[in-house]
């Protein structure tokens, strides 16, 4: 029988977005003072409830602006929601904004135990790890460099070279095959599909079918933070499909 790994019940997330410019924070402090600064809603999710399986590969589907990515963030417990609850179970090893958590002052080599120790690594593991980490990156002799001088490609290859370092209960990936070279990229689904195969549970944003397919086997699917559809992955990559020729 297959365990539940996570559950979200009910999540809706709001956001309040100034209508005013302000350019600078002396103009902000003044009109709070004066109450002059308005907020309009915005309802990036809209009670969305759906439960994963151990081993259950998830796509999550939508047009930009659906909510795919603030969904992840609420899973990962980067956003707390605004209403309803998120159950999780056993690591998460969330693959969000690659290197979102860099110092770009220090060199890759330091960044790699302070990326670390965010993802709950013990510098004992990383160390362990290291010559792993800056293999499978690619960085070679630019990981004592800082990071100010990496493009942007170059931070996201070390930020998945050291997320993807433990094998975690349950990943979570935002359009992160995407980075690098051809070449990177086809090594990096590589070593996603090493985890997937193990038994790690997976939810994944991606805006390619083709990987989508590959990768998973059920979907949900969101238009304008409202879950429309949810199932096995051809069901609701047909809906999607819909939507997208409309």
């Amino acid at each position: 029988m297959s365990k539940e790994v996570l559950k979200v019940e009910e999540v809706s997330m709001c956001f309040n977005l100034s209508k005013e410019k302000i350019d600078n924070l002396k103009e902000f402090v003044i009109k709070k003072i004066q109450r002059k600064i308005t907020y309009k809603e915005f309802w990036a999710l809209k009670d969305v409830s759906f439960t994963v399986q151990q081993g259950d590969r998830v796509a999550i589907l939508g047009l930009n602006g659906a909510g795919k990515s603030t969904l992840l963030k609420v899973i990962s417990g980067v956003f707390k929601p605004t209403s309803g609850k998120v159950t999780r179970k056993g690591r998460i090893a969330p693959l969000l904004e690659l290197g979102a958590g860099f110092d770009p002052q220090y060199t890759g080599k330091e960044n790699i135990f302070m990326y670390g120790a965010v993802l709950g690594f013990s510098k004992e593991f990383i160390k362990e790890k290291y010559d792993e980490i800056v293999e499978f990156s690619e960085l070679g002799e630019f990981i004592d460099v800082p990071l100010k001088n990496y493009s942007s490609g170059m931070k996201a290859k070390l930020g998945f070279s050291i997320a993807t370092v433990v094998k975690a209960d349950i990943l979570i990936l935002d359009e992160v095959l995407s980075v690098g070279d051809a070449k990177f990229r086809k090594k990096s689904e590589a070593k996603m599909m090493s985890l997937i195969n193990s038994g790690v549970t997976v939810l994944f944003v991606s805006h390619s079918l083709p990987q989508v397919r590959r990768i998973c086997n059920k979907a949900i699917l969101l238009e304008r933070g409202e879950l429309i559809a949810a199932g096995d992955i051809e069901d609701v990559c047909a809906v999607y499909e819909e939507k997208i020729n409309e």
